[in-house]
């Protein structure tokens, strides 16, 4: 056993190599990420420049706070512009139907662009996935804006990143360069995902998907992470401790100038 399973919740940190900021309940991890991205538009719009994000859909908790203070604090997000990671697709490598309750292009429409203030909201032009069938669209879409300020997100019970799903045999430094693309979803991922979406109806899971590569999450300025789940015990530790490469891609997160992650209470404890 990985003697890193063994960290306890005090010790968790000490020596990391991805620094890790330890929160209370849900609430606070799902709190730090909202304020996190408002406090860098306010910073933006204050010098007149535009804010990129490349966004999750997992964790979601951090959406409805966001909206709140969007609308309550007035906050302009005509100069924002927002990246989704990943979504879903057909076997015929089409987008599932964004009606779909998996769809996180239906979430994000739902869950917040629908609920912020028509006159705060940017443009649907400045609201971004990646495309199945111009992956390169988002890397070009990138480097034209100038870089992504922050990526958010969280970890898969593989160490997945957005969908970029564990590889043996790959160096961290391959695994840092793999760019945005189509590819199939394993059958861990596919099986938790399953639990926490469809009670666990992995055939009616989606076998593909698009995602946001390595090279664009690691490429952003900051990279900011949420942990929260049980599950998450054993990720946590992994990430910051293990040794770098494809076998578990949130140890490339090692390698980053600037990234965190945040833990609640539940998943900074020790596994077993």
């Amino acid at each position: 056993m990985q003697a890193y399973y063994e960290i306890s919740a005090q010790e968790l940190g000490r020596n990391s190599r991805i620094p890790i900021l330890k929160l209370g309940d849900s609430g606070e991890v799902f709190y730090e990420l909202a304020i996190e991205m408002v406090r860098e538009i306010e910073k933006n719009n204050a010098a007149e420049r535009r804010t990129v994000f490349i966004c999750p859909v997992g964790p979601v908790g951090q959406y409805p706070i966001f909206v709140r203070l969007v609308n309550s604090r007035r906050i302009s997000l005509a100069h924002c512009w927002f990246i989704n990671m990943d979504e879903y697709l057909n076997d015929d490598d089409t987008y599932i139907d964004s009606g779909d309750r998996l769809s996180f292009r239906g979430f994000m429409q739902r869950e917040v662009y629908d609920r912020l203030d028509p006159s705060l909201v940017m443009p649907p032009e400045q609201r971004l996935f990646p495309d199945p069938a111009h992956p390169d669209g988002i890397g070009e879409k990138i480097q034209e804006l100038g870089g992504v300020d922050i990526a958010f997100g969280g970890i898969g019970i593989n160490g997945h990143l957005a969908f970029n799903e564990a590889q043996d045999g790959l160096s961290a430094e391959e695994f840092a360069q793999l760019p945005t693309r189509v590819l199939s979803i394993s059958r861990e991922t596919r099986t938790a995902n399953a639990i926490g979406e469809l009670n666990g109806a992995i055939d009616a899971m989606p076998r593909r998907c698009v995602t946001i590569g390595m090279k664009e999450i690691l490429g952003a300025r900051k990279v900011c992470i949420g942990v929260f789940r049980e599950w998450h015990r054993s990720v946590v530790r992994q990430a910051a401790y293990g040794e770098p490469g494809g076998h578990f891609p949130a140890t490339l997160l090692q390698g980053h100038p600037n990234a965190v992650i945040l833990t609640n209470s539940t998943a900074a404890q020790r596994p077993f």
